[in-house]
């Protein structure tokens, strides 16, 4: 099969169409011809070799990125019990690791990290809400508010924020949220109580109209300790990147990571559920064939997207 990976990391060039052995799902798998794969930030730091310093090696290459896939399920390994049924549209959350990877023709996955596609989706648009949308899941869950708290999510323009926001909401949150002037009509429409322009005084304007703070935030921008200010004494901030601590008045700094509940089956179906219902907002800016690979990351490391770029195979 074809896969797009890398042999040594670095930027978008080193990106290539490799050739791999065809997977077969072993027991406790399922076996997916993938049509899309969305092309995310984590993705970028596969490449780059940022996650060997972040994590660790595990794994000798090639490397193949990617987190979300979409397509057909076209095999099913020894003692699956599954509703799922061989031509089945699905999407999966991939925990990437060396050559298994996303950015694949094909991929041998665990049975619980596959859920059927959102009725009406097609493989471009279903494979761009698994991975952000568990991740904003898991960050609102760490934080455990409770109905009627107040959250501020940064970037919340973006896929991952305004995943945040939507579920924010139907959690019952009053939810502030940053916004560019040209982004703040899409963060209204996800849901926002509150929409504070973007900026390095974000935490200043947070406490004019919070005067103790909020009760937590979710931190897609990467303000990290910066972003401490704005929290009450004693709260969390939910990071990205793996970035933890401590900050002013005992605030805690909290990463997230979302590929350690990537077989929460449960989750995924309830996620699927939501984009079926309308309520998680599908945005694709491009769809890129798997041989511009690096025009699609070159894209991504510009910035300033709002939606995901798709590839194709």
């Amino acid at each position: 099969m074809k896969a797009v990976g890398l042999i040594d990391f670095g930027g978008p060039d080193v990106l290539e169409i490799l050739d791999l052995p065809d997977p077969v799902a072993g027991p406790g798998q399922l076996l997916l011809r993938i049509h899309a794969a969305a092309v995310n930030p984590t993705d970028a730091l596969i490449r780059s070799g940022t996650h060997v310093k972040m994590f660790g090696r595990t794994a000798p290459p090639p490397y193949v990125p990617g987190m979300d896939a979409a397509g057909v399920l076209i095999g099913i390994g020894e003692g699956v019990e599954t509703d799922l049924k061989i031509g089945d549209h699905v999407m999966a959350f991939i925990a990437p690791n060396g050559s298994y990877g996303a950015y694949s023709e094909m991929l041998a996955v665990p049975a619980n990290s596959v859920v059927k596609a959102p009725r009406g989706f097609s493989h471009v648009e279903a494979c761009t809400i698994l991975m952000n949308a568990m991740t904003a899941r898991v960050a609102l869950d760490t934080l455990a508010l409770t109905p009627g708290s107040t959250v501020l999510v940064t970037g919340a323009a973006g896929t991952f924020g305004g995943y945040v926001v939507q579920l924010a909401k139907e959690d019952g949150l009053v939810v502030i949220a940053d916004a560019s002037e040209a982004d703040e009509p899409a963060v209204a429409g996800f849901g926002a109580d509150l929409v504070l322009r973007r900026g390095d005084d974000l935490t200043d304007r947070v406490r004019e109209h919070f005067p103790d703070g909020v009760d937590g935030a979710i931190d897609g921008a990467l303000f990290n300790e910066r972003l401490a200010p704005a929290v009450r004494d004693g709260g969390t901030v939910i990071t990205l990147r793996m970035h933890s601590g401590e900050a002013e008045r005992e605030v805690k700094l909290a990463p997230v990571r979302s590929k350690l509940h990537s077989e929460d089956r449960e989750k995924l179906d309830e996620l699927r559920r939501l984009a079926e219902e309308g309520k998680l907002t599908i945005r694709v800016v491009a769809t890129y064939p798997k041989e511009a690979a690096s025009d699609a990351h070159r894209r991504l490391d510009r910035g300033g997207l709002r939606g995901r770029l798709v590839l194709e195979f």
